[in-house]
C-alpha cells in the first residue's frame, strides 16, 4: 500500500518487503510546483502538466515588432491550391481576425498507404493533405519571422499538430537533399486559436516560391474522429528586434550561455557570453531577497572556436536560487545546490512514461499497436510494449533495453535518498523489462524492431497490420544478457522475477556465444536498427561488460574468464602511439585490430561501453594479472577525453573525436555508420573533416560528427560524458568528473543558443518534433546539429526530424549520466 501525505512536505511509503523505506520526510522534489504536479499526475501515472511560461515561444511572442506585412494575396482564396487528399475551402464561420480563414480538411485514415510507400506499411503513412500558397519567388530577406493563427477542430484528437512547409528557389535551395530544411512542425492545442511563429533569420529566403500548411496521414488513435480540420489565417511576415541566435559558437548580445537548471556545489560554475562583455562587471543575485551575493568581471578567453567572455563564479557555494545580472540583463532563476538534477529526473521519467507502447497513457493515447506482429518458428506475438522510439511510434527492442538499464542505474542511486522516486523508477523499469522478456522466442531469436509511424486499429487481418523484424543477433543477446543480469542484481522485490532474469541472462549469453561462434562478428542484417553501426571492438567490449555483469550476479568464474578474454580484442584496438599533433593525442579506439577506421558515432551511441567494460573488470577482478593493463587503458582514454575537450572551450561539450582522412575508403564501415549518406557523401566527408581541426597530415579533430541525413548530437556527447564521469570516479580525476557534468550543462542551456533542450526543465525550452505523442514535459530531442558540411553548431527554430525529434535514446543517456552525480 502507498500512502501519500503532506505532498511537498513529506511522503510515507509502506509496502510489503520495504519497511526500511517506510518514511520519507522530505518532498519528492525541491520544487513545490513540481510536487503539486506529481500529485495531480498520480505520481506519474498521467502526464505532467505542460507549462509554457518559460518556453522560447512564450518569450518570442513578446518581442518587439519593427516592421510587418501581410503576404500579398494571402487572403485571396483563388491563390491557394490543395495537394494530397482532403480539400480546402474559405470560411468566415470561425475567424480570429475577422477576415476569414483557409480551412483544410482531411480524413484521419484511408484504405491505402501514401503513393510510393511500401506495401507492408514499414515507416509508411496514409498520405497527407496541404493547403498551398504559391509565392512569385519573393525576396523575404528584410523579414526574420513568419506568424500565423491556427484553429484545429479535430474530433477526439489529443495530440494535434500541423506542418508549415516552405520552398526557396534561389541560390540555396529549400528543401535540401536530406529534407532537413523546409518543414516546421507546429504542436497545437485542439479547439482553440493558437498564435504561433517561426523565426527565419537563418533560412535562405531570396526567392521564396511557396508556403503550405499540411498534415501527414498518421491514422486514428482510439478516441479520434474520422476527419481533421484546421482553420488558418493571420499569416504575415515580420521584422523583429533581438532574433534568436541559430548558428555558430557566439551567444547573442543580450544572452548568456549558462546552465538554466543550475550548478553543483563545490564545482566549476561558469557561463559564456559574447566577447563584447569582456572586462564588464556581473553580479550573482539571490532570488529570495534580491541581494547581490557575488561580484565578478567577465574574463576574456580565446580558443580554436573564437573569442568569448567567461563568467566564473565557482567560488560561491551557498545553496539557493540565483540569477546573473549583466549589462542591465537578468537571467532566469537557477539553482546552486548539492542535488540540482533531481527535478530533471522526474521530468525525463514523465517523458518516458508518456512514450509507453501497448498501454493507455491518459490524455495521450489508448492501448496501442496490438496488431504489430512478430513471427518465428510458427509462433506469433503482438510486438507492443516497452516504449515508442521517438516522435514517431517505431519500436526498437534494444532501445527499450538501454532505457530500462538507465532507469535501474538511477533507481539504485536514489533508493535511500528518495524512496518515492526510487519506486517510480523501478516501476517504469519493470515495464521495460516485461517487454524484453516478452520479445524473446526462447531460442536466441528476438522480435527486434518495427517501423511504425501511424496509430493502428489493434485488429489483425486488415491493411494496417505490420510485421516486426526478428533475428538471432549475438550482439543483441550479449547486451540483453548484461541488462538482465544487472536487473536481477538491482531489483529489490519480486524474487521469482529475479530468479527468472538470472536464468535467462545465462541463456542469452549462451545464445550469443553460440551464434557468434557460428557467424562471427558480421551479423547485422537491418540497417534501421540502432545496433547497425556496431564495430568489432565495440562488440567485444559489450560482450566483456555483459560477462562481468553475470560474474557480479552469480560469482561464477566462467563469466570472469570470458570478460577478461573478450576485452583483449578491444584493448588491441586502442591507439597507443601518439598522433603527430601538438598534443600527441592517443587513447581512442579503432573499429577493429587493423587500426584503420576509428570508432565514431553520429546518431545512436554507445561510446561509453569501453570504459564501462574496463571499469567493470577492474572492480570485479582486482587481483587479475591484467589489472594494470586495464587501468592503463582507462587512464589513456580519460586523458584522450581531456585532450580533445580543449577544442570546444570555453563550452564543455565533448567533441566527436579524431577522424582519419582515408576512412571513407572503407565502404563497408562507412555505410554501416551512415544511413542514407547521399550521392556526394565521399566528397562531403572530406569537406566536413576540413571544417574541423587539422591535427596532422592524416587526422582531423571534429567537434560535431561527420553526418549526412541523420543529425543530432545529444546522445553522442552524453554517452561520451558518461565515459568521462565513470573514468573520473575510477581515477579520482576531478577534471574528468567536471567534463561529464558539463555535458549536462550543455543540454540545459550552456550552449550558444542559451536554450534548454529538455521541455519544462530550466528555462528557454522550445517545442520539439513530437507529432504523434504530442508535446511532453521532459522530452529531449536528438540534439544540436551542424549546417551542411560545417563544424559549427546549428539550431534553427524549424521543428523537424531528426535533430528536433524527441528521442528515447537521449532520455536514457540523460538519466544514465545524471546517475553519476547522485
Amino acid at each position: 500500500m502507498k500512502i501519500l501525505s503532506k505532498l511537498g512536505i513529506g511522503i510515507c511509503l509502506i509496502f510489503s518487503g520495504y519497511t526500511d523505506l517506510a518514511a520519507q520526510e522530505k518532498p519528492l522534489s525541491k520544487d513545490p510546483e513540481l510536487n503539486a504536479d506529481l500529485f495531480r499526475s498520480g505520481l506519474l501515472h498521467a502526464p505532467l502538466r505542460l507549462d509554457a511560461a518559460q518556453s522560447l515561444e512564450s518569450a518570442g511572442l513578446k518581442k518587439k515588432v519593427l516592421n510587418s506585412k501581410v503576404l500579398s494575396g494571402i487572403e485571396d482564396f483563388s491563390r491557394w491550391s490543395q495537394e494530397g487528399v482532403g480539400q480546402i475551402a474559405f470560411s468566415k464561420i470561425k475567424t480570429e481576425n475577422g477576415k476569414g480563414s483557409i480551412v483544410l480538411t482531411l480524413p484521419a485514415k484511408r484504405d491505402s498507404w501514401a503513393p510510393g510507400a511500401p506495401a507492408d506499411g514499414d515507416y509508411a503513412n496514409y498520405g497527407g493533405a496541404s493547403a498551398v500558397f504559391k509565392v512569385e519567388k519573393e525576396n523575404w530577406g528584410k523579414y526574420n519571422r513568419i506568424v500565423y493563427n491556427i484553429y484545429p477542430d479535430c474530433e477526439g484528437s489529443r495530440n494535434v499538430h500541423i506542418n508549415l512547409y516552405y520552398s526557396n528557389d534561389g541560390k540555396v535551395k529549400i528543401p535540401d537533399e536530406y529534407h532537413r530544411e523546409g518543414t516546421h512542425e507546429i504542436n497545437l492545442i485542439n479547439k482553440q486559436w493558437n498564435r504561433g511563429y517561426i523565426e527565419i533569420s537563418e533560412l535562405p529566403r531570396d526567392a521564396i516560391s511557396k508556403i503550405a500548411f499540411g498534415v501527414p496521414g498518421f491514422g486514428k488513435d482510439r478516441s479520434m474522429g474520422d476527419s481533421l480540420k484546421f482553420y488558418i489565417e493571420g499569416i504575415e511576415l515580420q521584422q523583429i528586434a533581438d532574433p534568436e541566435i541559430m548558428h555558430g559558437w557566439n551567444p547573442g548580445a543580450n544572452r548568456l550561455a549558462y546552465s538554466t537548471t543550475g550548478y553543483a556545489l563545490n564545482s566549476e560554475k561558469t557561463a559564456v557570453a559574447a566577447k563584447e562583455l569582456q572586462g564588464k562587471a556581473f553580479q550573482l543575485v539571490r532570488v529570495s531577497d534580491n541581494s547581490i551575493v557575488f561580484n565578478g568581471k567577465a574574463q576574456p578567453v580565446k580558443s580554436s572556436i573564437g573569442e568569448f567572455s567567461r563568467l566564473d563564479f565557482s567560488a560561491y557555494n551557498i545553496e539557493g536560487t540565483y540569477q546573473i545580472l549583466f549589462q542591465g540583463n537578468k537571467t532566469a532563476g537557477f539553482q546552486i545546490g548539492s542535488d540540482i538534477w533531481e527535478n530533471s529526473i522526474w521530468r525525463v521519467l514523465n517523458f518516458i512514461f508518456c512514450e509507453r507502447c501497448g498501454y493507455p497513457v491518459p490524455e495521450k493515447h489508448g492501448n496501442c499497436h496490438a496488431d504489430i506482429i512478430a513471427e518465428h518458428g510458427g509462433l506469433k506475438m503482438a510486438y507492443n510494449g516497452g516504449w515508442h522510439d521517438a516522435g514517431d511510434l517505431s519500436q526498437q527492442s534494444l532501445q527499450t533495453g538501454d532505457v530500462t538499464f538507465s532507469l535501474l542505474e538511477m533507481a539504485n542511486k536514489v533508493k535511500e535518498s528518495n524512496p518515492g522516486l526510487y519506486l517510480r523508477l523501478t516501476e517504469e523499469a519493470e515495464w521495460g523489462l516485461d517487454f524484453l522478456l516478452k520479445t524473446r522466442f526462447g531460442d536466441g531469436y528476438r522480435a527486434s524492431s518495427a517501423g511504425i509511424v501511424i496509430w493502428t486499429d489493434g485488429l489483425t487481418g486488415n491493411m494496417d497490420d505490420m510485421k516486426a523484424r526478428v533475428h538471432d543477433s549475438p550482439f543483441d543477446n550479449f547486451l540483453f544478457s548484461g541488462y538482465e543480469a544487472y536487473a536481477a542484481a538491482s531489483l529489490g522485490r519480486d524474487p521469482m522475477l529475479i530468479e527468472h532474469l538470472t536464468r535467462i541472462a545465462r541463456q542469452d549469453f549462451d545464445f550469443a556465444l553460440k551464434k557468434w561462434g557460428d557467424t562471427g562478428y558480421d551479423h547485422f542484417p537491418v540497417f534501421w536498427e540502432h545496433s547497425y553501426n556496431t564495430s568489432e571492438s565495440q562488440f567485444m567490449a559489450t560482450a566483456s561488460w555483459a560477462a562481468s555483469q553475470l560474474y557480479k550476479l552469480t560469482g561464477e568464474r566462467y563469466y570472469a574468464e570470458k570478460a577478461a578474454e573478450f576485452i583483449k580484442y578491444a584493448l588491441a584496438c586502442q591507439r597507443i602511439d601518439p598522433l603527430k599533433d601538438k598534443d600527441k593525442i592517443s587513447g581512442f579506439f579503432y573499429r577493429d585490430k587493423q587500426q584503420k577506421t576509428i570508432v565514431h558515432f553520429n546518431h545512436q551511441s554507445r561510446d561509453q561501453i569501453y570504459a564501462q567494460a574496463l571499469i567493470a573488470l577492474c572492480e570485479s577482478q582486482p587481483q587479475h594479472a591484467d589489472l594494470q593493463n586495464w587501468e592503463k587503458s582507462i587512464r589513456l582514454y580519460g586523458n584522450y577525453l581531456k585532450q580533445i575537450s580543449q577544442y570546444t572551450y570555453p563550452y564543455g561539450m565533448l567533441p566527436s573525436g579524431v577522424y582519419a582522412l582515408d576512412e571513407v575508403q572503407d565502404s563497408v564501415s562507412f555505410n554501416r555508420q551512415h544511413l542514407f549518406p547521399g550521392k556526394g557523401a565521399a566528397n562531403d566527408y572530406i569537406k566536413q573533416l576540413q571544417a574541423g581541426v587539422k591535427l596532422d597530415d592524416q587526422h582531423y579533430l571534429k567537434r560535431f560528427p561527420v553526418w549526412f541525413s541523420f543529425r543530432g548530437n545529444a546522445a553522442i556527447h552524453l554517452a561520451t560524458g558518461k565515459a568521462a564521469a565513470i573514468c573520473g570516479k575510477f581515477l579520482k580525476d576531478p577534471g574528468l568528473t567536471q567534463l561529464g557534468q558539463e555535458q549536462l550543462y550543455w543540454i540545459v542551456g550552456k550552449n550558444p543558443f542559451s536554450q534548454s533542450l529538455i521541455y519544462g526543465e530550466g528555462a528557454n525550452y522550445a517545442q520539439q518534433y513530437c507529432p504523434l505523442p504530442g508535446e511532453m514535459v521532459g522530452e529531449i530531442p536528438v540534439g544540436i546539429q551542424t549546417k551542411l558540411n560545417e563544424d559549427l553548431p546549428y539550431w534553427p527554430q524549424a521543428n523537424n526530424a531528426t535533430y528536433k525529434e524527441v528521442w528515447m535514446t537521449s532520455a536514457g543517456k540523460w538519466l544514465s549520466l545524471v546517475a553519476e552525480y547522485k
